[in-house]
């Protein structure tokens, strides 16, 4: 399984590979995830290393080789489309108020996320949501998940909903957080920080708080918006 920033490297330096025939570069490559520092590069190329994804050449610069791409990244990715257009509407009749189109994206929905115990993280595209532009916050990517549990029903988070989430590695306390756990576990939880130490508060009396040290979670995205269907 990929991290949603794997993902985002792997079709980086796929993209410039098929334009330019060479690997973009590691200062390329820091701009194009926004990182602070070419060490998070360092760490997401063996990662993907490690899986198989990618081989670096030994005694060459910027020397590395796709070996194979994961099954949503061929099938077209997971980058958010805008939904197709139709025509305009007919004026409406005399005295009727206008009708106003409604701006939409169609984001990609990345596997479930525990509203629960943890599960594993999961970075595929299993099927795609139109939501309203207006749920959107803030510049920055969004995607969706399926939530799985019920440890955030006092949140208003229900089992089968699908949160729409703004990818972004902050987050302030008491927001509503995808968080990767040791880089193997997502989880929905709300966010609190307490020193060097990161609570996971679940909305449901039934679920314990966990407190884990900062270094072991990882912001992946706020919840901004929930869509659910009845």
């Amino acid at each position: 399984m990929l991290t949603r920033k794997q993902m985002e490297l792997l079709d980086f330096i796929r993209t410039r590979m098929g334009t330019d025939g060479v690997p973009p570069s590691f200062d390329e490559m820091k701009d194009a995830l926004d990182l602070k520092s070419k060490s998070g590069i360092h760490r997401l190329i063996t990662a993907l290393e490690e899986r198989g994804f990618i081989r670096r050449l030994a005694h060459r610069a910027r020397a590395i080789e796709i070996v194979k791409l994961p099954e949503a990244m061929e099938s077209g990715g997971f980058r958010p489309r805008l939904v197709a257009e139709a025509a305009p509407p007919p004026p409406p009749p005399r005295g009727a108020l206008a009708i106003e189109p409604v701006h939409a994206l169609e984001l990609p929905v990345m596997g479930r996320i525990a509203a629960g115990v943890p599960i594993e993280a999961i970075a595929h595209v299993s099927h795609h949501v139109a939501v309203p532009g207006s749920m959107l916050s803030g510049k920055g990517q969004h995607y969706a998940l399926e939530v799985k549990g019920d440890s955030m029903i006092e949140a208003g988070i229900n089992d089968g909903d699908i949160v729409v989430i703004r990818e972004q590695t902050t987050a302030e306390n008491g927001d509503i957080v995808v968080a990767l756990v040791e880089d193997s576990e997502a989880t929905l939880k709300r966010f609190r920080r307490k020193g060097n130490m990161i609570a996971l508060e679940a909305a449901n009396p039934a679920y314990e708080t966990r407190l884990l040290p900062d270094h072991a979670v990882k912001v992946q995205g706020r919840l901004v918006g929930l869509i659910r269907t009845y």
